[in-house]
Formats: C-alpha cells, structure tokens, sequence
C-alpha cells in the first residue's frame, strides 16, 4: 500500500481491486462476504495504513472511476476516482466558477466527499447537490444533499442505520457552479497554487494537514508554538515549512513512526496549551507484529 498512500509508508493490503467503471465496482461488491472490510482509496493523501497491513479489500478508484461531465442541468458530474485539481480545471474551462479551490485539496473527489475537505475559505459540500452511494449489495442510489450530515470536515448519513465507510461508500457527486470568467478563475487558481507551493513541504511525502484546526484557533500554531517544527521519531518529521505537516524525507519513515509523531504531537500541544488536537488524517490496519528476538 506504500505506492497508494501519498506518505509512503504503509503495510501490505490482503486483496486490492481496481474497477473497470462503476457497473464492475457494484457486480464486485455483490461476491464479498457480508462482513468483509471495505477500504477505497483515492490518492491516499489522507490516509495511513498501519504496517501491519489491512486483511480486508482495497478498492482503488483514483484512475479508474474517473468519469466527468457537464450535465444537462448544469450540475458538474463527476467520480470519485477524479482528482480535485482535475476537476476545478475542468470547471474553469466550461466557464464555470468557485471551483478554483479545489485545484489546493492533494486527494479525490471521494475523498473531498468523506471529509468534506476544504481550504480558502470554502468547503466541498457547500456545492453538492447530489451524492451518489453505491452499497454492499452493488445498488447504487442517489441521495440529495439534505439525506447528509455536514460539518467540519465531517460527513455522515442522517439514517444512522447506513454507516459511509461501512455499508455504503461515495461513487460520484453532482456540484453546483455559477457561471463566471474563465481568465479572472484562472488568475485565482493561480494564486491559490502559488501560496501553497509557498506554505506547505510539496516536495516531501506527506499526507496533508495531520490536525483539524480546533475553534478559533489554527492547529500549525499551536503545534509550532510548542517547539516542534522538525522534531523526528525514526524517519518521520514535523514539517520545518508548516507544522500541521508530517513528512517522510527519503521516504525512510515507517508507519508507526509516523503514527508516534502524531501521538506526541498531540500529547506535547495537550499538556502545553491545554488544546486537544484531533486528527484528520485516517488511520487503517493492524500494527506490525513485534520482532522476536534471539537469545
């Protein structure tokens, strides 16, 4: 699962699939056994797998489900497997606008769906009119935007009984753009992509904001604020750049050392400022086994 995490550092999924469209992904699903653990990744830029690997199957949908359209309506279709900075092209280029935004989100749309991913000011379900959820059963159903609970990058199904990630996973979406210029979208995309370029380690394997910012407040000061740009645990480091970045320089980090960072981060901010951080990041799988050692 290395090369599907944006981390680069992961342990060894049992089974992966990668459907051919969305017909094969729901006939897929239909043979699993009922109790089968389900995982989809995109571009896994949200997402660390322990190193001791996943025993369920891994649905890979970034290149594959990757259809995107403008629609009759107006509305914007588009798969879970399309990239975010795909798609905000792509709505520039059909004369749209409020897109741009997404061009700074490092995942998939399923991803911006799940955890209503946002950056500039704007969040991915404030232009969502509809989800479309395929289930275990292979039924796909389209749901409008009020069968969800939104909030900070938070998404869940209001019938508690459907649980996303367990009995049901996003297979596409239907946004809402207004019509705008294309030259003056593009010169704020542009913008966009320069401050991050600016502000965050793109160039070192990371998986994008480790902390969701608490209220009224903003994680990376925190965690800077207690001294802790460029702390390691074996090859996994807080961001000298931006200090909500974890990052695996040469990418020689292990999985648990990564997740040590995490905890030690938390419990660093938690005892010195007396704020709970709370990840954003996801975190999957079975710890390694420990090594026996010879006597």
């Amino acid at each position: 699962m290395r090369e599907h995490v944006s981390w680069r550092a992961s342990g060894v999924a049992r089974q992966a699939y990668v459907p051919v469209d969305l017909d094969d992904l729901a006939a897929f699903l239909k043979t699993l056994p009922v109790d089968e653990e389900i995982h989809f990744i995109g571009l896994g830029s949200n997402t660390l797998v322990r190193d001791g690997g996943l025993d369920g199957t891994v649905v890979l949908v970034q290149g594959a489900l990757s259809a995107m359209r403008l629609m009759e309506s107006g509305a914007l279709y588009a798969e879970v497997g399309v990239a975010s900075p795909k798609l905000a092209r792509f709505a520039t280029s059909e004369g749209l606008a409020g897109a741009e935004w997404l061009a700074g989100v490092p995942g998939t749309i399923g991803g911006a769906l799940a955890m209503n991913a946002g950056c500039y000011g704007s969040e991915t379900w404030e232009f969502v009119t509809r989800a479309h959820t395929v289930a275990r059963d292979g039924s796909v159903r389209a749901r409008m935007r009020d069968e969800f609970d939104i909030g900070y990058r938070h998404c869940a199904l209001r019938d508690s009984r459907v649980v996303l990630g367990r009995d049901a996973w996003f297979v596409a979406a239907e946004f809402s753009f207004s019509k705008g210029d294309v030259s003056d979208a593009r010169a704020r995309m542009k913008g966009w992509l320069d401050r991050r370029a600016a502000t965050q380690p793109l160039n070192l394997p990371n998986a994008g904001s480790v902390f969701r910012n608490p209220p009224n407040d903003f994680a990376a000061r925190l965690i800077e604020s207690c001294g802790l740009k460029g702390h390691r645990i074996g090859g996994a480091e807080v961001s000298a750049k931006h200090a909500n970045f974890i990052v695996n320089p040469g990418e020689t980090a292990s999985a648990a050392d990564i997740e040590a960072l995490i905890a030690e981060v938390q419990a660093t901010v938690l005892r010195e400022c007396g704020v709970q951080l709370e990840r954003e990041v996801r975190i999957i799988g079975r710890a390694a086994s420990p090594q026996r050692t010879s006597t």
